[in-house]
């Protein structure tokens, strides 16, 4: 006689108090709550949190797996400070795991990973609707690593997620400043249509989508907030303002 077994959708194993502490620290960072740089301090999160020490220094070491924070020597755990240079390899990085994943995922054959693309949108609709803007992040998040996911490759999708992560650290420092101004369902329709394409099949169409999709207001005036100026990040950061002059 064969075991019964779990019906669809079944939690198996909840998520563990690291697990929701993690996920509370990491939306603190790539909301804009917690500034590259800035000193974490252990107190005031087990008391904003509502947990021990033990358990929030186990979540900061997911979070430094992560590269969303570091442990320094007589400062601590500080969220990781970025300079232009970090920010030109983590952009031109996920580029190339995105055009990666479009060869190996696109046209997509299983539907399961399809299906999971279009959750994570129904997510952002659902946050958008609500004017939910942190839980909107959240689901974009999300929403692209799913469809980095379509290429059935986890060691790709682990590091895209890695990647996907720190960028959003980089668009937070400026990301409060923008949200009066922006529009979720603008935002939307952009994540829509990129969907559509991808569900079209065309790998040459999803790439150029890709290439145009990508918001790069976060660099503005970036030059004088970090360091880091080499050559060859300023170089990209001009090209970066051309395409978006020509947008």
């Amino acid at each position: 006689m064969t075991e019964p077994t779990d019906p669809p959708g079944r939690i198996t194993h909840p998520p563990s108090l690291v697990d929701l502490a993690a996920a509370s620290l990491r939306r603190m960072i790539v909301g804009g709550d917690l500034l590259c740089g800035q000193r974490i301090v252990e107190n005031r999160l087990t008391t904003a949190l509502g947990i021990s020490r033990p358990p929030l220094r186990e979540a900061l070491r997911v979070l430094e797996r992560e590269g969303l924070v570091q442990a320094q020597p007589r400062r601590g755990v500080i969220v990781t400070p970025l300079t232009l240079h970090d920010i030109y390899e983590i952009v031109t990085l996920r580029g190339e795991y995105e055009r990666m994943a479009v060869r190996l995922g696109v046209p997509c054959t299983d539907p399961e990973r399809l299906h999971r693309c279009r959750t994570e949108l129904a997510g952002m609709a659902d946050a958008a609707g609500d004017d939910d803007r942190a839980t909107y992040l959240d689901r974009s998040f999300r929403f692209h690593v799913s469809l980095v996911g379509l290429a059935g490759h986890r060691r790709l999708e682990d590091g895209y997620r890695s990647l996907q992560l720190q960028l959003m650290l980089a668009m937070a420092r400026n990301r409060r400043a923008r949200e009066p101004t922006e529009d979720l369902r603008g935002d939307l329709a952009r994540h829509q249509q990129l969907l559509d394409v991808v569900e079209h099949g065309d790998p040459q169409e999803v790439l150029a989508e890709l290439a145009a999709h990508g918001d790069r207001t976060f660099l503005d005036d970036i030059e004088a907030e970090v360091d880091g100026h080499t050559d060859v990040a300023l170089r990209w950061l001009a090209q970066q303002r051309g395409r978006q002059e020509e947008q």
